[in-house]
């Protein structure tokens, strides 16, 4: 009896090996719940070719926008757990939408296996070029005697720039009056122009306008420095203490994921992130690179969701 115990547990381990050792045998599918060009995309398209020769396999982007990404995470829950269908998501998609949206269709922790964190993307507080403060504590000084006559511009209700400054309000007291717009092109159009006076936006478009002397950059929301922006110092180093609102990339794929394919995932993810050129690259782009195995990084959503949820609770901001 104990020979036949052995044998079948030396097969069944030969199995699993081999299983391991096959995957992947064919392209891989990697969900984007927005279109072409944007931040995620972007970011795909960084991590793909080295990812391809590290896994042996193509990737395959395919872009399924809508419902801030709702639609791209629901095609992701229901396809089969096994390792041929990933999402790249974001802090908007993973931890904000379970608060924002009445009737979602997935639960982040229940219906997705998390692979690997790979970034941290902070923000940039900005201004109006013409508005007559350079740093966060003049603008501060500025606001709080102006109160509810400062605007600040988001890309949409209940999103990152929404979020971020609400958070801001509530660490400084400060009063100001929230204009949504559909999207960061008209929210920056509107902020260059005076029609609103403060936004919170990406690195990589902060800098680009800062740059061009359109907007002025007052502080970014990361604990350390942006290499995107050297010169502008942090929230906290500014004088709001404790102040550090960042967002984050990461790929999931559906829930029960093999735990040896999911270990050989993280693994080839470590392996990208750990290439100088990718990290130089990422950070040109405004991103930090900050890989999570996938246990760490099923341990940061859990503890994201709820700081993100009272952020939502506290704006007021709701979606059907």
């Amino acid at each position: 009896m104990r020979f036949w115990k052995a044998a079948a547990a030396a097969l069944l381990a030969a199995t699993s090996f081999t299983a391991l050792a096959a995957y992947p045998d064919k392209p891989i599918r990697l969900v984007i719940g927005f279109p072409a060009g944007g931040p995620l995309d972007q970011h795909a398209r960084l991590l793909s070719e080295r990812l391809q020769a590290v896994l042996g396999q193509p990737l395959v982007i395919d872009y399924k926008a809508g419902a801030g990404g709702t639609v791209g995470a629901q095609e992701v829950m229901k396809a089969p757990a096994d390792g041929y269908t990933l999402m790249l998501a974001n802090t908007g998609v993973m931890v904000i939408n379970p608060a924002l949206y009445a009737k979602l269709p997935y639960q982040t922790l229940r219906d997705f296996t998390p692979i690997a964190r790979t970034a941290m993307q902070p923000l940039a507080l900005l201004v109006n070029p013409k508005l007559p403060v350079n740093t966060l504590p003049e603008f501060i000084a500025y606001a709080r005697s102006r109160p509810g006559q400062v605007n600040y511009g988001s890309a949409g209700n209940g999103g990152i720039s929404h979020l971020a400054p609400e958070m801001f309000k509530n660490a400084t007291g400060l009063f100001m009056v929230h204009i949504p717009y559909r999207g960061s092109a008209p929210a920056f159009t509107d902020l260059m122009g005076g029609q609103v006076q403060f936004m919170a936006e990406s690195i990589p478009q902060a800098a680009a306008y800062h740059k061009q002397g359109k907007v002025k950059a007052l502080a970014v929301t990361s604990r350390e420095r942006n290499a995107a922006l050297p010169e502008v110092p942090t929230v906290i180093e500014s004088g709001v203490k404790d102040f550090e609102v960042v967002g984050f990339y990461g790929f999931l794929a559906p829930a029960n994921l093999p735990k040896d394919v999911t270990a050989k995932l993280s693994d080839a993810f470590r392996q990208v992130l750990a290439s100088p050129d990718i990290r130089s690259r990422m950070t040109a782009q405004g991103a930090d690179p900050a890989f999570l195995g996938s246990e760490d990084f099923a341990k940061y959503l859990a503890a994201e969701m709820p700081r993100w949820a009272d952020a939502v609770r506290k704006s007021g901001a709701k979606m059907d």
